[in-house]
């Protein structure tokens, strides 16, 4: 699995999904697959609104499966690619305008650009301009076809067993990551590893583990150096105040955090005798369950996915 590289900008539609399953494709509420639901740009004559449509409609056909409800910046995508087939205009009056499409959807890994399910159908539609006869046949994707259920189901057993072959190639990726300092996404791509894939996930946990040490520890000794200057610079309550809120973001467990307390200390006692009243510093609450650990993982690598911009890059399937 290569680091993703940009191919092209798209628009991720806020509706999710949750496939639920085990590793033997059986529903199990241990785990869930997020699924994004996601329409190129680059799609043959698309009209602006018939993209719309074509988006809903797949929100749709998440929602009939009963898939319910899911989180933002999803690896797992359900997309779709539209070829118009044929297009006429009839000899009527008025003329109307008859498309006939192609319609394929895909359910895979959108960062690398693999379709782990597919399913086609062709779709005809009229209209009085070429705009409404490609809504009008987009119209015809039913959202209820009983046929989605074996396309999902495909998709959800290639997805697990996507992880299970692969995972020791996502753990590598992921400590490269690391080693360039792009932990949290790092920490994402780890996180990205469903938790009915048990034996990657576990896998995955563990390679967290140190990266997130390695991360607290960067930014330990980033924090304190700032705090320092701050402070160093005025030697007030605005500055402790400043410094204070800084440090107040470093993690207990990481190696430099006795030099927090000195630094506290130091301030302290300063803006007693200077301001003559109290200076209390907020300690950061150190984690100790693992439950908290996982939650705090996760915590992570949901911040590096909303903070990617609006535009997020993803690879074509076909």
């Amino acid at each position: 699995m290569k680091i993703y590289k940009i191919l092209f900008s798209l628009t991720l539609v806020l509706c999710f999904g949750f496939i639920q399953a085990q590793e033997t494709g059986k529903l199990d509420n241990r785990g869930r697959l997020a699924l994004g639901v996601w329409v190129p740009d680059q799609i043959e004559g698309l009209p602006e609104i018939a993209k719309s449509n074509l988006e809903n409609k797949l929100c749709q056909i998440i929602l009939e499966n009963g898939l319910g409800d899911g989180t933002e910046n999803s690896r797992f995508i359900i997309s779709a690619n539209v070829s118009v087939l044929s297009k006429e205009v009839t000899a009527t009056a008025p003329p109307m305008h008859v498309f006939t499409l192609d319609v394929t959807l895909y359910i895979g890994d959108g960062m690398i650009g693999k379709a782990f399910s597919t399913y086609n159908t062709h779709l005809k539609g009229a209209g009085s301009n070429e705009t409404k006869a490609y809504m009008n046949a987009l119209g015809n994707l039913k959202v209820n076809n009983p046929a989605y259920q074996a396309f999902i189901e495909k998709g959800k057993a290639r997805i697990i067993e996507y992880f299970n072959t692969n995972c020791d190639q996502i753990i590598k990726e992921a400590q490269v990551l690391a080693g360039m300092r792009n932990y949290d996404q790092a920490i994402w791509v780890l996180t990205s590893v469903p938790d009915v894939c048990t034996v990657c996930w576990n896998k995955a946990m563990d390679a967290i583990a140190p990266i997130f040490k390695e991360k607290i520890n960067f930014e330990c000794k980033t924090k304190i150096a700032l705090a320092t200057n701050i402070w160093n610079a005025e030697q007030s309550w605005d500055a402790a105040q400043k410094a204070g809120a800084i440090m107040s973001t470093i993690d207990p467990g990481s190696s430099c955090y006795n030099e927090t307390k000195v630094l506290a200390a130091r301030i302290a006692k300063r803006i007693l005798e200077v301001d003559k009243r109290e200076w209390n510093f907020i300690w950061a609450k150190e984690i100790t369950l693992q439950s908290e650990w996982i939650k705090a993982y996760r915590d992570i690598g949901v911040a590096w996915g909303k903070g990617q911009p609006k535009y997020i890059i993803y690879r074509r399937f076909w």
